[in-house]
């Protein structure tokens, strides 16, 4: 066994499981509650357990009406429903904890507030880019409107797109384009670690500052839980970096924490952008190896399309504004000025953020329109695969119409209950067509898509609950043939080293959900 996996766990994994063991106890403390009630009402409050009894569950019934009432998927109604009903202390404790997505209405207003001056400055300038989709391939056009309309954010050209298949790839490029930055470098990543990889580019950020370069770091509270110090910020802030935290964790003050912010960005005068599944930390780049080989991807976008990546950072930093003295922006014109560039590539390239503040599932939709829209194949691969009834249906739809549809999942997991939820999907999809493949060099993180050769996806949207439905998500769809053949043949290279696991899940033992993984799936938002 590897000697990194005896001394860490990945990143990501290791924020999750303090976030998880932290929820587990308020969890145990709710079921303790539960025990106590039940033991009171057979000892000490028998003569009128009926009535509290009878109290209890009306107030769970007017709950759970009001969660049927949600304007959400059933997927996410039906498990609250039913622990509430069964369990009604347990259940609104954790429904309150955990259910009430979305944050407060002051957070709510304030992001609606800060769209209404972003957006507007994206706004009227895909209007010729569209008309000429349109003309490339009618059949598309619908995910690019979609976008434009839901999201706010247009579809571009004159913006050329490399693609890496590797994260280390992305860094050393990342790398070299900040020592060329000009005028500023924005950074948000949701989770950082304090070691040899961010060190480097900490320098790089460090003498830019020198030499008069604006620069911004913005990282997740929970992301980089245990991996920064608690004056990591003031660190930078001592070199001239400024710094916020998004949403710090606050457990029981703050109703905005089951919330984070999974976004990987950074934006290079403008010009130059840098999006994909990959975090700031050494084992994204394999110089450390908790759980194998570390898959994960990026693309560098450089023309006019990164003025959709500079909106989605501007967003998220001034929202978190959360001290006096901290500036906020009076002019994002400015960073979003125009300057001359010629694309060598033709391709149609879409930024896009999602955000659970405005009750639309962008990058759930996103992926279902690339199922619904492929004729010939369509492959996804993600780290975690918790996905809704609507999900399941469109790609076991997509592979009843003849479409060759492919999910990769990891080989050697980071978090065990969690990879036992994914596999209990496995057999619903499979059944209908669906092909599933784990990948066994180890652990496989990155979130993408790519259909018939000519449009892909690529960001930090998992097919899971917590990226669909709860986290600060952006990504990027593509029409471009050139890029789409990359992606696919990356693809390609995972299902070579991959192991197929569709007829262990259509006909074996594994077609059958075990009991735990029953349960666990009723706690899939938790996990």
């Amino acid at each position: 066994m590897n000697s990194d996996m005896d001394k860490t766990t990945t990143l990501e994994g290791q924020a999750t499981t303090r976030n998880g063991i932290k929820r587990m106890v308020f969890s145990l403390l709710a079921i303790a509650v539960e025990i106590v009630f039940i033991f009171f009402l057979l000892t000490k409050l028998y003569s009128v357990a009926t009535w509290i009894d009878v109290a209890l569950r009306v107030l769970g019934l007017a709950l759970v009406l009001a969660i049927y009432a949600k304007d959400i998927t059933s997927s996410m109604k039906m498990p609250w429903i039913i622990l509430i009903l069964v369990l009604p202390i347990l259940g609104t404790v954790l429904f309150l904890l955990v259910g009430l997505n979305g944050g407060t209405k002051a957070m709510r207003k304030r992001y609606k507030d800060l769209d209404s001056q972003l957006l507007p400055l994206l706004a009227g300038k895909d209007e010729q880019t569209s008309k000429l989709l349109e003309k490339t391939d009618a059949s598309v056009t619908g995910i690019s409107s979609y976008l434009r309309t839901q999201s706010g954010y247009p579809l571009w050209q004159n913006t050329d797109v490399e693609y890496y298949d590797d994260a280390a790839k992305g860094l050393e490029a990342q790398l070299a384009d900040m020592e060329k930055a000009e005028h500023f470098i924005f950074m948000e990543y949701h989770a950082i670690e304090d070691k040899t990889s961010w060190k480097r580019i900490e320098d790089v950020l460090a003498k830019k500052v020198e030499q008069g370069v604006e620069v911004r770091v913005f990282y997740d509270d929970m992301g980089s839980i245990g991996f920064v110090n608690m004056d990591f910020a003031k660190k930078l802030e001592g070199r001239g970096i400024a710094c916020r935290v998004f949403n710090p964790f606050m457990p029981f003050l703050n109703l905005f924490l089951n919330n984070r912010d999974h976004r990987k960005i950074t934006v290079i005068d403008g010009k130059v952008g840098y999006t994909g599944g990959y975090n700031l930390a050494d084992e994204y780049f394999n110089l450390t190896h908790p759980f194998g080989q570390w898959k994960d991807t990026g693309v560098r976008l450089e023309g006019d399309a990164v003025q959709s990546l500079t909106v989605t950072f501007l967003e998220n930093w001034n929202a978190s504004k959360t001290r006096r003295d901290d500036r906020e922006d009076t002019d994002f014109a400015q960073y979003l000025t125009h300057y001359e560039y010629q694309a060598v590539q033709n391709g149609f390239v879409q930024p896009y953020a999602d955000s659970p503040m405005d009750n639309k599932r962008i990058g759930e939709d996103v992926y279902i329109s690339m199922a619904e829209k492929a004729n010939q194949y369509c492959y996804f691969v993600t780290p975690y695969l918790i996905v809704t009834d609507e999900m399941t249906h469109a790609l076991s739809l997509a592979a009843k119409r003849g479409v060759d549809v492919r999910i990769v999942t990891p080989g050697i997991p980071d978090k065990k209950l969690v990879y036992s939820v994914t596999r209990s999907f496995y057999p619903a999809l499979v059944k209908h067509g669906v092909r599933i493949y784990e990948w066994t060099p180890g652990f496989c993180h990155c979130k993408m898509s790519v259909a018939d050769d000519k449009m892909a996806t690529c960001g930090t949207i998992n097919l899971d609950y917590r990226s669909l439905y709860h986290h600060f998500e952006n990504g990027c769809w593509f029409y471009d043939p050139a890029i789409a053949t990359q992606v696919r043949d990356d693809f390609y290279s995972m299902f070579d080293e991959a192991c197929e696991v569709t007829e262990k899940y259509k006909e074996g033992r594994g077609s059958f959900m075990k009991i735990s993984q029953l349960i666990l799936r009723l706690f899939a938002e938790l996990l």
